[in-house]
């Protein structure tokens, strides 16, 4: 082989050096490639009280496990020489466009998380055109969301409390706001077993102990943020002083029916969104009912551990009720992939939960966009890659699922 001296002519593309980013949040957010990018970075700066009460599920956390397993779990199956040059990735949903097939689902205590909370949330969903559910536990108030979002689609969600005039006071609220669609959740007869805020004590406001003032003096940052800013309170609450599991087993209500469903149906005006369903028997039910969609769900593995895989429903609901009732799905996801995949076996639309709140830990508002905007390519990229330019275009043919899991027969 035959040497020479490198000239300078040859070194000066090698030297060129990458402008370097001075302002510190851009260049962390530059750095998160992926939600679990972003979950890291959501970690290092988030006192472990908060979040871990958004990265933790039930008891043993099977369930969450499972359903992100589940996305693991599927071959996709591409068409090659498409011209994919261009790709659209909204369409209509409840009636009305998306320019993307996921929103943000309610999360509950947000602002605990990071300071911005629900209006960040809001503000980033509106801005990428997708809509903002707010949670009866949110932190913002129903008009303070309306407010920061005033163009956007605004969701409520709602639990409905053993006290049925104060839910139907914030049902009455979020209709006058002008919010479009109301979310009910019925999976929540009472809280589940979650371990880790047991465990670490959590309660609302945050307690302070020797532990949790240490841990949160490594996150200066946060620290500051929650003592400057207004007092956490919440979207429908007055006021509460105690462990969350307590908190929500005085409000949730173990007697509710399809009978209150149809009763709360015909109290809103705009269209009606059930969540927490995990079964074929309940998702007909509720198509007999008229809801508007019905959203596979086992609560972020929150409630039930070892409860069924959405993902792995989603099929057989789609074939026996999907032309009548939009189906929805969440749990689990945690990529643009996971979303696309489940456009194809028929979810009209997504929630993201853990993923929107890693992007917020990670960085306020600013986060929340770059969690948008990674799954945002994600999705772009793994439909060129499919060989579809529309949302449409998505069968269940592109998709394959390959389960881990496999029911044993009965014995006979």
């Amino acid at each position: 082989m035959k040497r020479r001296f490198p000239q300078p002519r040859d070194l000066a593309p090698l030297t060129k050096f990458k402008k370097p980013t001075l302002n510190a949040k851009k260049r962390r957010l530059q750095s998160a490639l992926t939600i679990y990018d972003l979950r890291e970075i959501a970690k290092r700066r988030t006192p472990k009280v908060a979040f871990d009460y958004t990265d933790g599920a039930a008891e043993a956390e099977v369930s969450l496990t499972r359903a992100r397993q589940a996305f693991e779990d599927i071959q996709f199956n591409p068409a090659i020489l498409r011209d994919v040059s261009t790709v659209n990735t909204g369409w209509n949903v409840l009636g009305t466009p998306v320019s993307l097939p996921f929103g943000i689902a309610p999360t509950g205590f947000t602002r605990m998380m990071q300071s911005e909370g629900e209006i960040a949330g809001a503000s980033a969903a509106g801005a990428a055109g997708i809509p903002f559910s707010l949670s009866t536990l949110g932190t913002v108030s129903i008009e303070d969301v309306a407010a920061t979002n005033p163009e956007g689609r605004n969701w409520f969600q709602l639990y409905m409390w053993k006290d049925r005039e104060r839910s139907m006071a914030l049902v009455d609220r979020a209709a006058k706001a002008g919010f479009e669609t109301l979310i009910v959740t019925v999976d929540v007869p009472v809280s589940g077993a979650r371990l880790r805020d047991i465990r670490n004590g959590m309660t609302i406001p945050p307690s302070l102990s020797p532990k949790t003032i240490f841990n949160a003096a490594m996150r200066p940052a946060w620290w500051f943020n929650f003592l400057t800013t207004e007092p956490l309170t919440f979207a429908a609450l007055d006021r509460w002083a105690g462990p969350v599991s307590e908190l929500l087993d005085t409000m949730f209500d173990p007697t509710v029916t399809f009978e209150d469903l149809a009763w709360i149906k015909k109290q809103w005006p705009g269209k009606l969104v059930v969540k927490g369903v995990q079964n074929l028997n309940d998702a007909r039910k509720l198509a007999d009912t008229g809801v508007d969609a019905i959203v596979l769900s086992n609560h972020g593995g929150r409630q039930l551990d070892r409860a069924p895989i959405p993902f792995h429903l989603l099929p057989e609901v789609v074939r026996e009720v999907g032309r009548a009732t939009e189906i929805f799905l969440d749990t689990g996801i945690m990529s643009g992939a996971d979303i696309v995949a489940s456009i194809a076996l028929g979810a009209r639309f997504t929630l993201i939960g853990r993923a929107y709140l890693y992007g917020l830990m990670a960085g306020g508002r600013e986060g929340v966009d770059r969690a948008i905007a990674i799954l945002e390519s994600q999705i772009v990229r793994t439909m060129k890659l499919l060989g579809v330019n529309s949302l449409e275009e998505l069968q269940p043919e592109h998709v394959t699922q390959l389960q881990r899991l496999v029911r044993l027969q009965p014995l006979k």
